[in-house]
């Protein structure tokens, strides 16, 4: 797999607490919805597959098994939102206040 993420793939990923790696998945997500808006179906779709990725390594954290569901369960629903036909009637403001909340933590955090 090429990776975006070169050193996060390659294992810095796994120092990240779930609500850290939750809240990097959702500034991509930002920046998907921001470059959608403006009309930039390209870095958009991009920034997409990053967040994807991250959420792909996120998955693959076998410190966030018990979260599997709820992981695969967002992945399914931002693919439905960004690719599809938006049966689970997502939003740009829902994303956005889904993934603050793990922003907002991950600095508290810090």
């Amino acid at each position: 797999m090429n990776h975006q993420h070169m050193e996060l793939a390659a294992g810095r990923w796994l120092e990240l607490d779930f609500v850290e790696q939750l809240a990097n998945v959702g500034s991509e997500v930002e920046r998907a919805i921001l470059w959608r808006t403006k009309g930039n179906s390209d870095y958009a779709g991009r920034a997409l597959e990053r967040a994807l990725e991250l959420l792909g390594l996120t998955v693959a954290d076998k410190k966030n098994k018990r979260r599997l569901r709820e992981l695969t369960r967002m992945r399914e629903a931002l693919l439905d939102y960004f690719y599809a036909d938006n049966r689970y009637s997502s939003s740009d403001s829902l994303w956005q206040s889904y993934f603050n909340g793990f922003a907002y933590a991950a600095r508290r955090h810090k």
